[in-house]
């Protein structure tokens, strides 16, 4: 009987993740027993500075695929929106499973809205994508760097009067914390990380046994609008620590439906594209051009990301 090693950060999110994914390969394959092995990545080690001042791509993800790539472990579970348009040599995304809800959501102190939140509230987010989106709607908004794990953040929104926080709402979803939401951001408000509520399923390129167990935890229609959402990351040469945004769905048709957003980080020019088509990638090139024909690599330069 074989022992397929899991590589996972150490953060309750991650290990609930890790965990659920182990669950559902338990119930398609009895004969492999798993081991969970815990790992810090930079992203973790670094709280007291904003992702976008940390730089660099893989700042949650390189240290599981140096595990991946020295055989310390078989796979790893990764949040999509962490991992970068390219993946480490001699690895492979093997599964996507079911995508989650996408959308930001609001978990407010003093209002049911984003719309009513007072004149100045304190808002926090580590994301600029977040920020600039929501100074483009509520540019009086004071924003405050917010880091850690999603309990340290629900935690700091009560201890350190803020009237509001922004998370990913597919993490409050996993973790059973969805009472905490006060309102889910619509795609009009502010588009998601690139691959937001998708689990990325790693591992080595040439482990066949392993891949053709991970691949039947694949959703197709949740993959499709993943290739869409990664090929546009990879177009515009961001990371998700960059104002870059978007959402991919398939329509009754089987066409992709893609969005994408580009923006200043102090909200004051939000570029947006749609493109729809049946080969994800075409149509996520679509978009890329239509964002640069509006000034997107202008305003990805402005961080230094410019498209090469």
């Amino acid at each position: 009987m074989r022992t397929i090693r899991v590589a996972s950060r150490q953060s309750a999110l991650a290990m609930t993740q890790t965990k659920w994914v182990i669950s559902q390969l338990q119930a398609l394959d009895s004969r492999f027993t798993y081991e969970i092995i815990p790992t810090l990545t930079k992203g973790d080690k670094i709280l007291d500075v904003a992702l976008a001042k940390v730089g660099g791509k893989g700042l949650f993800v390189s240290e599981l695929e140096q595990a991946l790539a020295s055989a310390q472990a078989d796979f790893a579970v990764h949040s999509l929106k962490d991992v970068p348009a390219q993946l480490a040599d001699g690895l492979i995304l093997s599964a996507i499973p079911k995508r989650e809800d996408a959308r930001d959501a609001l978990i407010s102190r003093t209002a049911k809205r984003l719309l009513d939140l007072p004149q100045g509230a304190r808002v926090g987010t580590s994301s600029l994508r977040r920020v600039a989106q929501l100074l483009a709607i509520r540019p009086d908004l004071q924003i405050q760097t917010l880091r850690g794990n999603i309990d340290t953040r629900l935690r700091k929104l009560e201890e350190e009067n803020f009237d509001a926080i922004v998370l990913a709402a597919a993490g409050l979803h996993r973790m059973g914390w969805q009472s905490r939401i006060t309102e889910y951001l619509s795609l009009d408000v502010c588009f998601p990380a690139l691959g937001q509520g998708i689990l990325g399923i790693e591992c080595r390129q040439d482990d066949m046994q392993l891949r053709e167990l991970l691949s039947r935890l694949t959703d197709v229609a949740s993959e499709r609008a993943a290739i869409a959402e990664r090929s546009l990351l990879a177009a515009l040469n961001g990371g998700c620590q960059v104002p870059i945004g978007g959402f991919a769905e398939v329509l009754a048709d089987e066409r992709i439906r893609l969005y994408g957003m580009v923006a200043r980080p102090d909200g004051q020019r939000v570029l947006r594209a749609q493109a729809i088509g049946e080969d994800p990638a075409a149509v996520a090139q679509d978009v890329a051009r239509q964002l640069r024909e509006q000034g997107a690599d202008e305003i990805l330069a402005m961080i230094g990301l410019a498209t090469p």
